[in-house]
């Protein structure tokens, strides 16, 4: 799997262009079909279709579906909807309230929680590295009083930083955070060996 922009034909474009390099063996990417189609759900309740682009390394032969970065590995909803749970439990919040906020079943937000608190540290460490690597004088994250604060800290840090880079922009923090962990953010064994970090 590969993280890519939001935008369909700005993938396409890449990829006719043999722009998107392999993940395995840094090969050119060329297009292969798609992976099927998803719902997920954004901010608000909305809904939105998303039906990845696949594509194959004309070198090593291997496929990769073209993740979204607004959307994450496994996950119904969209990363800036996870994220905002996950600040929110670094605020203290419960899963029951975060869930009535975010209109997201509490069984769904809880998992998430449980998932994140699980691996936070070593996720703070992932995106406090990123940071440090992506830019001099990094603002470093501040300690959050529990290991779920200092990893969203260390997240809202990497983002930071990676906006003063001219070719990347001012991305929102939770799509970056897709980005970083090429959308295993939430996914099981993640982040040993961490993801796109360059």
């Amino acid at each position: 799997m590969l993280t890519v922009e939001g935008c369909a034909e700005s993938v396409e474009r890449r990829l006719a262009a043999g722009e998107l390099s392999c993940p395995c063996c840094a090969g050119v990417l060329g297009g292969w079909g798609h992976a099927r189609e998803r719902v997920l759900r954004g901010p608000g309740g909305k809904r939105a279709r998303l039906r990845p682009r696949r594509a194959r390394c004309r070198s090593c032969r291997v496929t990769h579906v073209l993740l979204a970065v607004f959307a994450l590995a496994r996950r119904a909803d969209m990363a800036e909807v996870v994220g905002a749970a996950l600040a929110a439990a670094a605020r203290g919040a419960g899963f029951r309230s975060v869930a009535a906020v975010l209109g997201v079943p509490p069984s769904t937000v809880r998992g998430w929680l449980r998932r994140f608190a699980g691996r936070a540290g070593p996720v703070a460490v992932f995106f406090t590295a990123l940071a440090v690597a992506a830019g001099p004088d990094p603002v470093m994250p501040a300690a959050g009083g529990s290991p779920v604060a200092d990893a969203v800290a260390a997240i809202a840090a990497a983002a930071a930083v990676a906006a003063r880079w001219p070719q990347l922009g001012e991305a929102p923090v939770w799509q970056a955070a897709s980005a970083a962990s090429g959308g295993l953010l939430l996914a099981p064994g993640w982040p040993a060996g961490g993801r796109n970090t360059s």
